[in-house]
């Protein structure tokens, strides 16, 4: 990653938006700035971004849509939400959607700049892990992590999986029957391994033993207070 970060803001707002320009530029960031969620998709493609930094609300295309087209195809850029809402329901569907982190509005500059760099840290850390295999058999299942998708070979089921789900079950795939801390998929998907966010992975690990249930040697096995393992019996 070069010297100059690069980011990428969607805000419909112009008035805030040249604000955050304003004060990223200033501290030597490069910003580029789209109006609605369309042109966000486009500029990412042309653009890849070292961040992208995204109001949930806004034309054309929303904030949680915009990302989960994004991950498609690419699962490793940073994700900022900016939002007003906080529910816990809207946060943990943004997390669904493949975002990072969750910013409230109204905010601080300062805290922006902070995360923003926190999770350039981490997402370097990500990017350069070895284990690039996306694809995979698991039992009856055929599971392919770029297009998120889950098959149940015997019967031609189809599941579209969440950017999350799919991220947590690459995980698991990568170590049969050995136990994946809960630790690192916090910080490797959320960014930090909060009480909240540990809540939130094992809504995602029961989300995934329905996904799997329909063949019965498949275990996503908890593992108290270390993390959890997928297990496929014989």
């Amino acid at each position: 990653m070069s010297e100059t970060i690069n980011i990428l803001l969607a805000e419909d707002e112009r008035t805030l938006a040249m604000i955050i320009q304003d004060t990223l530029v200033g501290q030597g960031f490069h910003v580029t700035i789209a109006s609605d969620g369309e042109e966000a998709l486009r500029l990412f493609a042309a653009h890849k971004p070292d961040v992208l930094v995204a109001d949930v609300m806004m034309p054309r295309l929303d904030g949680y849509e915009l990302v989960r087209r994004i991950r498609k195809r690419d699962r490793l850029t940073p994700v900022i939400f900016l939002t007003a809402r906080s529910a816990v329901g809207d946060v943990v569907h943004g997390f669904e959607m493949g975002a990072n982190d969750y910013l409230k509005k109204p905010f601080g500059m300062q805290e922006l700049i902070i995360r923003i760099k926190a999770l350039l840290g981490r997402a370097c850390t990500v990017s350069s892990a070895p284990e690039q295999a996306v694809r995979f058999t698991i039992g009856q299942y055929l599971f392919d992590s770029v297009i998120q998708r889950l098959t149940h070979v015997p019967t031609g089921t189809r599941t579209e999986l969440s950017y999350r789900e799919s991220e947590i079950l690459r995980h698991l795939c990568l170590h049969p029957s050995e136990v994946v801390t809960s630790q690192s998929l916090l910080l490797g998907l959320w960014g930090d391994d909060s009480f909240f966010n540990n809540k939130s992975l094992h809504v995602f690990i029961t989300k995934l033993r329905h996904r799997l249930a329909q063949d019965q040697r498949l275990r996503i096995v908890n593992v108290r207070g270390i993390g959890y393992k997928l297990i496929i019996a014989e």
